[in-house]
């Protein structure tokens, strides 16, 4: 999976299309990572020692991860990403689009 927590990225497909957010976790074995203010649930709390006022708690869903884009800041815009073995052996993230290095 190309996209790590701690990325910005773009939403391609589903009712958030066009929305950018970064990823607040990722789950590689089912694919899937949960981005800041996209694909919103509402999950009806009820209230309990820890939570003493309950209601509906407005909470992000999982996507998948092929429904979104790294985002390159430099371009502007959503980009592919490769991988690529520097010299030193240090394997990196590259994007398709611009050729830089992301890390």
């Amino acid at each position: 999976m190309h996209i790590k927590k701690g990325d910005t990225v773009i939403v391609i497909a589903g009712k958030d299309k066009g929305k950018k957010g970064k990823v607040l976790s990722a789950n590689p074995k089912t694919d899937r990572i949960i981005v800041e203010n996209v694909n919103m649930a509402t999950k009806h709390q009820k209230p309990s020692m820890k939570v003493q006022q309950g209601g509906r708690i407005h909470k992000e869903a999982p996507i998948h991860v092929s429904n979104v884009l790294y985002y390159d800041a430099k371009a502007k815009a959503g980009t592919r990403l490769a991988s690529k073995v520097l010299e030193n052996g240090q394997k990196v993230r590259v994007s398709v689009k611009t050729g830089e290095v992301i890390d």
